[in-house]
């Protein structure tokens, strides 16, 4: 299978997405980088990356970008396979940061365009349910959409999985 220089993975919680990413990732030769943007705030999250780190194969290195993730993307070796899980917590971050999401999203577009490497990016489609009762839920929500299209439009390949099943978007 032929990775595009630039991959979206969507869907919901435990659909699948962090392994299907991994494994397009793991089909090139290593060393592949991981950038985690999760934040671990309770023992639960802790648990949650510690997880995570356990069941990838050795030939990842893990990066820490909560917050600045264009940079991290702009600092990987050139030509290295690069896997970002999840663009939903970061932006979570983000807002709770207070930053600016537009400014930070066109930096991750153009970080992906220059990169040299493919990179598989992971999110959570939040756009399904129902209208949130918030205004910080709803922005969110918001935001994510808008984020998800500009990734989408410029992705070689964008894949919605549903239930650990890749469904080919594009």
């Amino acid at each position: 299978m032929d990775l595009p220089h630039l991959a979206l993975i969507l869907g919901g919680a435990r659909s699948g997405k962090s392994r299907h990413a991994e494994s397009l990732i793991e089909a090139l030769p290593a060393p592949w980088t991981y950038i985690a943007t999760a934040q671990a705030y309770d023992d639960e999250m802790r648990e949650r990356i510690a997880e995570h780190r356990m069941r990838r194969p050795p030939g990842w290195l893990t990066v820490d970008a909560p917050l600045d993730l264009a940079e991290a993307i702009a600092e990987q070796p050139a030509g290295q396979p690069i896997l970002v899980d999840c663009l939903t917590l970061w932006l979570t971050n983000l807002i709770l940061a207070e930053r600016d999401t537009a400014v930070a999203g066109a930096a991750l577009i153009s970080a992906c365009e220059q990169a040299s490497g493919p990179i598989v990016l992971v999110s959570n489609e939040v756009g399904l349910g129902i209208v949130p009762e918030n205004a910080l839920a709803r922005r969110f929500r918001d935001e994510a959409g808008r984020l998800h299209q500009a990734l989408a439009a410029r992705a070689g390949r964008v894949v919605f999985m549903v239930a650990g099943l890749p469904m080919r978007v594009k």
